[in-house]
């Protein structure tokens, strides 16, 4: 578990301005997201193949790299670095 203590010199409680900011990146990562996967969506329907499969045949060497298997490698990987971003964000909890 990390903590963070944020000092401001204002006399107004900064407490809405940073859960305001921190719930507008979680929906830009969200929006994000749903790109992402739009895109993994028709790498499957182009290869008509799960995302899951082609990342165990790509694993074990079974797919031939080319430049749009990369791609599909790619997006596959920022759909993970999202979605830990987003629960990161989202576990953040509020003392007081």
């Amino acid at each position: 578990m990390t903590e963070l203590t944020l000092i401001s010199p204002s006399v107004t409680s900064i407490k809405p301005l940073v859960e305001a900011a921190l719930h507008n990146e979680v929906r830009l990562l969200e929006a994000g997201l749903r790109q992402t996967q739009h895109r993994l969506h028709q790498f499957e329907e182009q290869y008509a193949m799960a995302t899951d499969e082609f990342i165990k045949k790509q694993a074990d060497n079974g797919i031939q790299e080319t430049l749009e298997t990369i791609e599909w490698l790619g997006e596959y990987r920022m759909v993970q670095r999202i979605q830990e971003k987003i629960d990161a964000l989202k576990g953040i909890q509020f003392d007081n």
